[in-house]
């Protein structure tokens, strides 16, 4: 399984499924309600384990194996930190909506503070790849968490500054105040250096594929490809109008079925 279009739909499908998976599961969270968030996080704690380990297991490794080791290991890794995130156990200090008129670095810092510990864990984890990874031969992990840190960060940037489209429908109940902090409006030259970048990266990682030859790479280059290509694809969604939410809609349960279950409760 190293031919780079096999590599290229396995790393689409897995970006897919685990999205969808962790979407599920605060959508789950939600509909539940009581300690069902904190439950979702303890409960994806061996996913996390099992990413740890296939990370560590593929630092040393030269085979296509290995590159599948340490590129599910960096999904899982990530994944893990954004349901603790989406289940809003591991967001920020601050939880109020965003006053009307806020702006400047006064709205900066309240929205820093509103992700402030989500960002401090990602930063973490790259930490982590990195100190692990050096001097290793395979370095898919790193290069894998790296590429999720630079989109991820990128994307909330863009999203606070400013951005045509912003899809608010799979935001959970437990990270609603944060809609405020989202700016509707033309974009900014962040934009266009983020997709600048991206491209950049989708280029540099495409222009090595082509160039290498051995499998082992084939497989590194083609998934990172993907990977970014993913990313930037997604930095487009903001200004292209596009209906990306029925990648996942039609797995999810629907919010009138939640809003039935909380009336419901409330009788």
């Amino acid at each position: 399984m190293s031919h780079p279009l096999t590599l290229a739909i396995i790393a689409i499908f897995l970006w897919w499924f685990f999205t969808g998976m962790i979407l599920l599961a605060v959508r789950w969270a939600d509909r539940q309600g009581g300690a069902a968030h904190g439950m979702v996080v303890l409960a994806g704690i061996p996913m996390l384990a099992l990413g740890v380990a296939g990370v560590i297991m593929s630092l040393p490794g030269q085979s296509v194996a290995a590159v599948y080791a340490g590129f599910l290991g960096a999904l899982a890794i990530w994944g893990w930190i954004e349901l603790a995130f989406l289940a809003g156990i591991v967001t920020g200090p601050e939880r109020r909506p965003c006053p009307p008129g806020l702006s400047g670095g006064v709205r900066f810092w309240r929205a820093w503070n509103t992700v402030a510990h989500h960002e401090m864990a990602l930063t973490a984890g790259l930490f982590g790849m990195v100190l692990i990874s050096r001097g290793e031969t395979n370095n898919v992990a790193l290069w894998t968490y790296l590429v999720l840190y630079i989109a991820r960060v990128s994307a909330k940037l863009n999203l606070f500054l400013g951005v045509p489209r912003i899809n608010l429908e799979f935001i959970p109940m437990r990270l609603v105040h944060l809609k405020g902090y989202f700016r509707k409006g033309p974009v900014t030259p962040v934009f266009a250096l983020s997709i600048t970048l991206l491209t950049f990266a989708v280029g540099c990682f495409v222009e090595r594929l082509i160039s290498l030859k051995d499998p082992v790479e084939d497989a590194t280059f083609t998934l990172l490809a993907a990977l970014s290509a993913l990313a930037l694809l997604e930095h487009w969604l903001m200004v292209v109008p596009l209906p990306d939410a029925k990648l996942w809609r039609w797995m999810l349960p629907d919010h009138k079925s939640h809003a039935n279950d909380q009336s419901r409760k409330t009788l």
